[in-house]
């Protein structure tokens, strides 16, 4: 799953580790998961941070429905709050324990003991390496 700090990179500029990534979305090697209230987090922090990437509302509305069409859907029925000092980053831990999957982010120390909870963090150049040695081969990656 993506923390929305790798869609914030990807929307700010095309060159790096992850726009790349999301570019892989469509063949399908991959398929993000989110919840709803993922989502809504997605729409929040990019329509605030829409001017530094040029993109306007309905831009960031098209591009979460894109996410969310090619994403595995789910819901949380459990909290384990608070495990981790951020709020929202807990709601980020409890769906990756939930799909068993990794936590794509930059900021891996702000989920410093999702490794007890067999929670592997990636970055999106680790994702890109992990995916790319193995184009030709098809994956059930759960990201």
């Amino acid at each position: 799953m993506l923390d929305t700090n790798v869609l914030v990179a990807a929307l700010r500029s095309s060159v790096g580790a992850s726009f790349r990534l999301l570019q892989t979305i469509e063949d399908r090697v991959w398929q993000p998961v989110v919840s709803p209230a993922l989502a809504l987090e997605y729409e929040a922090v990019l329509k605030r941070n829409a001017a530094d990437t040029g993109l306007t509302p309905q831009d960031v509305d098209d591009f979460i429905e894109y996410i969310c069409s090619r994403s595995r859907l789910l819901q949380i029925f459990f909290r384990w709050r608070p495990v981790l000092h951020d709020p929202d980053d807990d709601r980020i831990l409890e769906l990756a324990f939930r799909a068993q999957c990794a936590i794509v982010t930059f900021n891996a120390r702000h989920f410093t003991g999702a490794e007890r909870f067999g929670i592997r963090l990636m970055t999106p150049r680790d994702v890109l390496v992990l995916i790319g040695e193995r184009r030709d081969e098809p994956h059930d990656q759960r990201i």
